[in-house]
């Protein structure tokens, strides 16, 4: 199956670049490409690309701001959504995820970190740099982020080790493998994790994680 990929960068040569390095891969094409946050939004919702890779810093609307249009609270149908920008400042980090983004890459983290950013979120999986989480962490400590609202049920203790492991950055293969269980039982776990918090992906479990001093505990 080909994954369909929407670029929004104010830069041509860097939509040229990544258009590049995502097209030498097989089984994805770039569908799209956008100038503007505004050109971003009307190509994403007209296409429905399977992923959108969206940079922060754009005109007219930022990438915050289109990640919110496509994939943020009340979004119905919300696409997926990759923030990918060379500024991983705390805000950024915290708001993309917050406004529904599944992934957070930087630029400067390597062609083959982009593209399994688009497949993990295409296959619906969370890919966030790794020198994010730090940030994240960072935000959350130390500028008074209020606390996540507590689940809808306990969470178990093996979901408590998956979620840690999903805000750890682990795909689903690596946290069986961690956790000596099978890639369905992950699955399982998965789907009762963003049941009882009522999140939507992987990238909501990721903040709440956060949010709520588990990854401090």
């Amino acid at each position: 199956m080909t994954i369909s990929v929407l670029l929004a960068d104010d830069q041509a040569m860097v939509r040229a670049s990544l258009r590049v390095i995502l097209e030498d891969h097989p089984g994805i094409t770039v569908v799209a490409e956008a100038a503007d946050g505004h050109e971003a939004v009307a190509l994403a919702r007209r296409l429905r690309p399977d992923v959108c890779l969206v940079d922060v810093q754009m005109p007219r609307l930022d990438g915050i701001e289109v990640t919110r249009a496509l994939a943020g609270p009340g979004v119905p149908d919300p696409l997926r959504v990759v923030v990918v920008t060379t500024f991983d400042l705390d805000e950024y980090v915290y708001g993309a995820l917050r406004g529904g983004a599944v992934g957070f890459v930087l630029k400067d983290a390597g062609p083959d970190l982009l593209v399994e950013a688009v497949r993990a979120a295409h296959a619906g999986d969370a890919l966030i740099s790794p020198a994010v989480t730090l940030r994240l962490l960072r935000h959350v400590t130390s500028r008074g982020v209020p606390a996540a609202r507590p689940p809808g049920q306990p969470l178990s203790e093996r979901e408590t080790e998956v979620v840690r492991a999903i805000a750890r950055g682990r795909t689903n293969q690596e946290i069986a493998a961690e956790l000596f269980i099978s890639l369905s039982t992950v699955k399982g776990h998965v789907s009762a994790v963003l049941t009882k918090l009522g999140a939507r992906n992987r990238a909501e479990i990721v903040a709440w994680a956060w949010e709520s001093g588990l990854m401090t505990a």
